[in-house]
């Protein structure tokens, strides 16, 4: 019988298919669930204080990594139970399916002509400002969106999957969501989000760069080059706010023959994201490539994962 690292890697490329096939559970999504417990947790810590945000972070995440640990430990000398625990973490926590469907349903939109409808579906792929969006303010959202989530949602799970197993796979999502709910700069969360958001850049850095690196080899197969993907990426990523999604957001720009960033708005707040890449700003054939693009990237990160742990 193969040994536990052998049913590890197995059970994240389960996960991956899972989720590639079946996409997230309708209802009762493991993830909803820790998003309430962890907002329950806030109510009743919640201060106007970085300590206190940091015992929020600590305590949510900390409850999800050690379920993992004892989810491993339970599963030490039970090889198929690994595979199965593995591959069911990791359906979990990925999103690649859900995003695509999310990036083709809005090409369909624009390309209908259904800009109130569009306006509307971007919610799902961001918390941007849709209602003064125009068509091509859509497309560009949604591109630079499908970049940064293909790191965040599919990359980074798998990259602490193939690390650490199911406690990085659970432990990397719940950072992942406390940063979506409270990581953001409005006047509750600018506090008691820091550690939150913190702890998220830490645990983001490596997958962002590998994201970035594979959509530069992975040019070609959208019809971009890698070395306009490379200079871009070298070139622009500092210019964007976030230190993780700059280098994604340039480097998908880069192979797309597109330029992204720009001036975005956040609950009433601008935010100047800088000018990445070349060329014209995405319209809707270029978010459907967005969408090829993220799908190649997830493909090279279930690679390195099962290599991960296989000889972790």
């Amino acid at each position: 019988m193969p040994d536990r690292k052998d049913l590890t890697a197995a059970g994240i490329i389960a996960g991956y298919a899972a989720d590639l096939i079946v996409g997230d559970p309708r209802r009762a999504h493991p993830v909803a669930w820790f998003g309430r417990a962890a907002g329950a947790v806030e109510r009743g810590l919640w201060a106007d204080s970085r300590a206190r945000g940091a015992v929020h972070a600590g305590v949510c995440a900390g409850a999800a990594a050690g379920a993992g640990i004892a989810l491993q430990a339970a599963t030490r000398d039970r090889p198929l139970a690994r595979f199965a625990v593995t591959a069911l973490a990791t359906w979990t926590v990925l999103g690649g399916r859900g995003l695509a469907a999310e990036g083709a349903e809005m090409a369909r939109l624009l390309d209908a002509g259904d800009v109130p409808a569009a306006r509307a579906r971007l919610s799902h792929l961001c918390g941007r400002d849709a209602t003064s969006l125009g068509p091509d303010g859509l497309a560009r959202a949604a591109t630079e969106s499908i970049a940064e989530n293909t790191s965040d949602a599919v990359v980074a799970p798998l990259v602490w999957g193939g690390l650490a197993g199911i406690p990085g796979l659970l432990g990397y999502r719940a950072l992942n969501t406390l940063d979506a709910m409270v990581g953001h700069r409005t006047p509750r969360h600018e506090r008691f989000g820091w550690a939150a958001a913190r702890a998220d850049d830490v645990v983001n850095v490596v997958p962002a760069r590998f994201s970035a690196a594979a959509a530069v080899l992975a040019a070609p197969l959208v019809g971009g080059r890698p070395a306009l993907a490379w200079r871009a990426w070298r070139r622009d990523a500092g210019r964007h706010p976030s230190p993780n999604a700059g280098p994604v957001e340039a480097a998908f720009a880069g192979a797309l023959g597109v330029r992204l960033g720009g001036t975005n708005s956040y609950a009433g707040r601008a935010e100047d994201r800088g000018t990445l890449g070349d060329g014209p700003a995405p319209g809707t054939a270029d978010l459907r490539r967005s969408v090829r693009l993220s799908r190649v990237v997830g493909l090279a990160a279930l690679a390195a994962a099962a290599a991960l742990a296989r000889y972790r």
